[in-house]
């Protein structure tokens, strides 16, 4: 059984808002700047899971710094032309603010970006911590943001704490951490993504998100 939540930490991209399009274009001109084939919408939204940090050494080796400039200067350019919440976020996080529970970001997008894009939404004053890449010693899956973000509310890593995201890193992260995976979204919990790491519950979308809340604060 789900404990009530004294703090809840999300994921980002996909999460709470949809901004693949600047992401997309940014990987794809810098695949091509790099001499690499392109990716498909469809390949960007499967594969792009890992920090900047992580994931660019292993794609291009020793010149994945070339390839980190390339990248952060065409998504800056872009990322908050097609910014966009997720149907019933914003309602949602007012909703959760006004139940006082503490809430909180962990993403893998670069911690400046994350920022400025809450910003752009007005969100910045609903969350205690926007962690993203490169702001904690390590990113997402390992527990480090987690504790970056829960650095000062007096609640710590555990059942109370829901970690909420799209995909299997964010509920390998919830494990790694102690606290309680919610899976949010499309994708499909029977498949080997999340064999080693399965959800404690899966939701459909933000409002479904909102209504499960409610209920074990209400229980």
């Amino acid at each position: 059984m789900l404990q009530p939540p004294k703090a809840i930490l999300f994921d980002w991209d996909n999460t709470l808002i949809n901004n693949w399009s600047a992401i997309h274009t940014a990987l794809n001109t810098t695949l091509t700047a790099m001499g690499h084939p392109t990716w498909s919408y469809e390949e960007t939204l499967q594969r792009v899971r890992a920090s900047l940090r992580d994931s660019f050494p292993i794609m291009f080796g020793d010149r994945w710094p070339e390839a980190q400039d390339i990248y952060y200067k065409t998504f800056e350019a872009r990322h908050l032309d097609g910014l966009a919440a997720k149907p019933g976020a914003d309602d949602m996080l007012r909703s959760l603010t006004k139940a006082h529970i503490n809430l909180g970001v962990v993403s893998n997008k670069t911690g400046r970006f994350l920022r400025k894009e809450a910003q752009h939404l007005g969100w910045d004053s609903l969350f205690s911590q926007l962690v993203g890449a490169a702001d904690a010693t390590r990113d997402k899956p390992d527990p480090a943001p987690v504790i970056m973000a829960l650095a000062g509310t007096e609640i710590n890593p555990g059942p109370t704490v829901w970690f909420v995201g799209d995909a299997g890193i964010d509920m390998r992260c919830a494990y790694n951490s102690g606290c309680t995976p919610i899976l949010i979204g499309e994708a499909d919990p029977q498949t080997a993504e999340f064999n080693d790491c399965p959800p404690a519950a899966h939701i459909a979308d933000c409002l479904a998100f909102q209504q499960l809340v409610m209920k074990t604060l209400n229980a």
